[in-house]
């Protein structure tokens, strides 16, 4: 046998992998020591998905590059390996997210996990009664507390943040206000919709909460001049609160939408975050459609979210666009409407970067085309060059941290072969001997890394090396 079945059998059999003896690892000059088996043996996973399993075993028999090949069956299950706990005992299926390291649900991380598994899930039965469990999941905490960010499974547990100066109810882990937390769960809920056509998810709780949603985007345009939310943490770290008595910094009501957070979970500095607001008329309209075809409830109809997807859109146009001395019209990344904008991008997303990923721009807007040259360069604060790599990073981590999540939306947000073949290559290169994705590592030294076990940059890299065999297999190697 040599390492390519061997990889192929893995995929399919799963505990083969387990049990296999070393000398079965060290075919065609590789040995065991470059590529151990770090994949969760099979009879310890969270959840088996027949497709994806086939799409592993798919990608091993076809790409000849053992070192992706071994990513690949790394990364692409993590999410499900190791991450969802499924139930369907109360009688509709529930899904339970943890990030990885974390004990606690995200409404954007748990969308952005499974994500990856939607196009799987017309033709697997579990699989998409798994999604559908995330869906009924996030609907239950929107309900909830439509400000916070993170949950835990415990509806009465209360954890580490306690303590902040924000309005903390049990079950909530965090309560960091942030406009991507409520876009995910529609992006993940109107997918699901198209490619199952089931409609069970979407039921008079769903839709309270796609109105609450709708409440909490015009109350944080801030016309009137006031703000029902408010955050702060004691706390060494400038980025985990909110200035002005937890307020933050003003903003004059443009039409835009203020997010008190970024994605990175890290304090804007000012409230009217660009990437979050073009994704919040992307999802406006798609939960617009749905409420259309599925019937409408109390609170929000198609015109009402339509109306707001319509004034942000118009604002983005006349406020978000700079004019840049080097690359001409670009976005910026943080406004205040009095005239203040911050140049730059964070690697989490939504990001500058990742707007096509999103459906909010199309590849060749030339804003976007100029706003990407920009932010993958050294004018962009947080792009980092080093020996082991190039990418973005952001403050939550600190300076010369680059994050294979932005190196991922890189390649996931080309058309260039040599951007595509460059970003397979860093990924590659900079998983520091584990078979896994980071949170971030060191420009110049990819062993240095934060987060052993982050879920999402797993099924992230997962899913763009899939699209990629898919779509370009010969930039594969």
């Amino acid at each position: 046998m040599n390492r390519k079945t061997f990889l192929r059998h893995s995929a399919l059999l799963g505990s083969l992998a387990s049990c296999a003896p070393a000398h079965l690892l060290s075919m065609r000059g590789v040995s065991y020591k470059d590529f151990p088996i770090v994949r969760t043996p099979e009879a310890e996973r969270n959840f088996r998905s027949r497709a994806v399993e086939e799409a592993i075993a798919t990608f091993t028999e076809n790409v000849d590059d053992e070192e992706l090949c071994w990513l690949f069956n790394n990364c692409f299950p993590n999410t499900l390996d190791t991450t969802v706990t499924y139930s369907d005992a109360g009688g509709k299926p529930d899904t339970y997210v943890i990030t990885g390291d974390i004990d606690a649900m995200w409404l954007r991380d748990s969308s952005a996990q499974v994500w990856p598994y939607m196009q799987f899930a017309d033709r697997d039965p579990a699989l998409k009664n798994l999604i559908a469990g995330v869906i009924n999941r996030q609907t239950s905490y929107v309900l909830k507390d439509p400000y916070a960010n993170a949950f835990y499974d415990d509806p009465e547990k209360r954890g580490e943040w306690t303590s902040d100066s924000t309005d903390m109810l049990p079950g909530v882990h965090e309560r960091k206000y942030e406009i991507d937390s409520l876009c995910y769960p529609i992006r993940l809920a109107y997918n699901y919709w198209k490619t199952t056509g089931d409609t069970a998810p979407f039921d008079d709780d769903w839709r309270r909460a796609i109105a609450s949603t709708l409440r909490v985007f015009r109350d944080q345009q801030q016309k009137d001049g006031s703000n029902p939310y408010s955050f702060q943490r004691t706390t060494p770290h400038a980025t985990d609160t909110r200035t002005l008595r937890g307020a933050g910094y003003p903003v004059n009501p443009v039409g835009l939408i203020c997010s008190a957070f970024r994605p990175s979970d890290d304090a804007t500095v000012f409230s009217f975050l660009i990437p979050s607001n073009f994704f919040a008329v992307v999802s406006l309209r798609q939960a617009a459609e749905m409420l259309e075809a599925l019937g409408q409830g109390e609170g929000a109809s198609p015109t009402d979210l339509r109306a707001l997807a319509a004034e942000v859109e118009t604002a983005l146009d006349e406020h978000a666009i700079v004019e840049h001395e080097k690359y001409g019209p670009i976005y910026a990344f943080e406004i205040d409407g009095f005239g203040s904008r911050l140049l730059m991008d964070d690697a989490n997303v939504p990001s500058l970067l990742s707007l096509p990923y999103l459906d909010a721009v199309s590849r060749d807007n030339e804003v976007y085309q100029n706003t990407r040259d920009f932010v993958w360069s050294e004018d962009n604060p947080f792009f980092f060059s080093g020996t082991a790599a190039r990418g973005i990073g952001g403050p939550h981590v600190g300076m010369d941290m680059i994050w294979p999540m932005a190196i991922t939306m890189y390649g996931l947000t080309s058309d260039d072969e040599g951007e595509i073949r460059a970003a397979v290559a860093q990924l590659k290169a900079t998983h520091g001997g584990t078979g896994f994705m980071h949170e971030s590592f060191d420009k110049d030294d990819p062993t240095n890394f934060t987060r052993a076990w982050f879920a999402w940059a797993n099924t992230l890299c997962g899913e763009f090396l899939w699209r990629t065999y898919q779509q370009r297999p010969e930039l594969l190697g």
